[in-house]
């Protein structure tokens, strides 16, 4: 009877090594949630990157067919460069002689190829009169239909290209002179009705122009404030009361800082309304609490060492904190930074407070031209009804994105190559 019993009852290295299954057990599953944890927000990114990729490649080429062109000098004098692409496509198609099938043919082409044509005149004035063979950029509904975002099996009005159409560009495919090309108006042009003509240019250069102004601004006071709250400012009511508000900044909602600029720069200030000059103090504004939180944090990551051998050296307050201290917590100032410069590059709420939701066509120059933004541009493509505008919504989404991991690279390497391990 005492055999059975002793039998039943599991003895201590049995308890032990079920106890140590059991954590095991319990391990291996926390290492899988970690593992989930990981894999969940990645999948997530790459099939987001994956949709836009996929709606926004087809951006970065466009329709373009091969004419013939004469530069008439009757044209040219009459400031009349659409009109030389419309009799080229006369010429081309001679059949063609209803007017309502004539407005169907011009419609071929985009309004701006006469634009390109004039360019190529300013350059070389001596094509007056002369006949060249020129690539012109086609309109929206062909690059669309080009590029199989238009069904032609649809009946014709379904869709926004005629049979006309479709015969006049099976005839232009047939002899060859109907192709996709990189579309490198889309990164050296402007805004544009016309989504063909369509570039990020001026909204990139208006968010270049606000982040240097941002930097400016915000870097130095950044760090200065950071220095004297870690290493000056006396620890009392008054301090304490500074660094909870500034914590609380850092969590106000964007559009809050959009409101306080309309209020001040603008109304207060008279300030020029959507301007890269406004646009970087808003954002500026914004970036202030980030950058002096990760200042805080640099600061407090140097070693009490340092500054006791700056003192045992003799070295006042002042020498220890700019000559050692300051050395050693600028690239975590950097890193801090730059992180909060490119959550800057993403924001678009306070940029619509100032009026950078402005049509503007013009790249700017300086910082108070008017501009927009690439997140304000991408918001003013998306709410155009026309497909191709679509298309280049997800294309400038794109470089949005790319330009945001370029910046986090960048502070990933300036943190790796400027900080010391202690």
């Amino acid at each position: 009877m005492t055999d059975t019993l002793n039998k039943s009852v599991p003895s201590k290295s049995q308890r032990i090594q079920a106890g140590l299954a059991k954590r095991y057990r319990a391990e291996k599953r926390f290492r899988l949630y970690g593992i989930a944890a990981i894999a969940a927000p990645i999948s997530f990114l790459a099939i987001m990157l994956v949709v836009i990729g996929s709606r926004g490649v087809g951006a970065f080429q466009q329709t373009y067919a091969q004419l013939s062109i004469t530069f008439d000098e009757q044209y040219i004098t009459d400031n009349d460069w659409q009109g030389i692409v419309k009799a080229s496509l006369r010429e081309t198609f001679p059949d063609v002689s209803a007017r309502r099938d004539k407005k169907k043919l011009y419609k071929l082409m985009s309004s701006g190829a006469g634009f390109d044509l004039q360019a190529m005149y300013k350059i070389d004035p001596t094509l007056l009169g002369q006949t060249r063979t020129v690539w012109l950029p086609m309109s929206d509904d062909i690059d669309m239909l080009m590029k199989g975002k238009i069904d032609r099996a649809l009946a014709e009005g379904d869709r926004r290209v005629s049979d006309k159409e479709l015969v006049w560009i099976d005839h232009l495919i047939a002899n060859d002179v109907i192709d996709l090309q990189f579309n490198t108006r889309f990164f050296t042009s402007g805004d544009s009705r016309e989504p063909e003509l369509a570039g990020i240019a001026g909204a990139f250069m208006g968010s270049i122009l606000s982040l240097a102004v941002c930097f400016i601004l915000s870097f130095p006071l950044g760090v200065m404030t950071a220095v004297y709250l870690e290493e000056f400012a006396p620890k009392n009511t008054w301090t304490y009361i500074i660094e909870v508000n500034i914590n609380n900044l850092a969590a106000v909602p964007s559009i809050v800082f959009g409101l306080l600029g309309l209020a001040i720069f603008l109304n207060f200030f008279m300030l020029p309304r959507s301007a890269p000059l406004v646009g970087g103090m808003v954002l500026a504004l914004m970036t202030l609490p980030t950058i002096i939180i990760a200042s805080r944090a640099a600061l407090r990551a140097v070693p009490p060492s340092i500054r006791e051998a700056a003192y045992g050296m003799g070295a006042s307050q002042v020498q220890t904190v700019l000559h050692h201290v300051l050395p050693l917590a600028m690239p975590g100032m950097l890193t801090g930074t730059i992180i909060g410069m490119a959550q800057a590059l993403g924001e678009s709420a306070p940029l619509l407070m100032i009026g950078m939701v402005a049509f503007i066509v013009d790249i700017p120059g300086n910082f108070t031209d008017p501009a927009t933004a690439l997140p304000i541009q991408i918001y003013l493509w998306a709410d155009s009804p026309e497909r191709a505008f679509s298309e280049r919504t997800a294309a400038a989404i794109l470089v949005l994105v790319g330009f945001l991991i370029m910046m986090n690279l960048i502070a990933v390497i300036v943190r790796k190559k400027f900080e010391r391990r202690w």
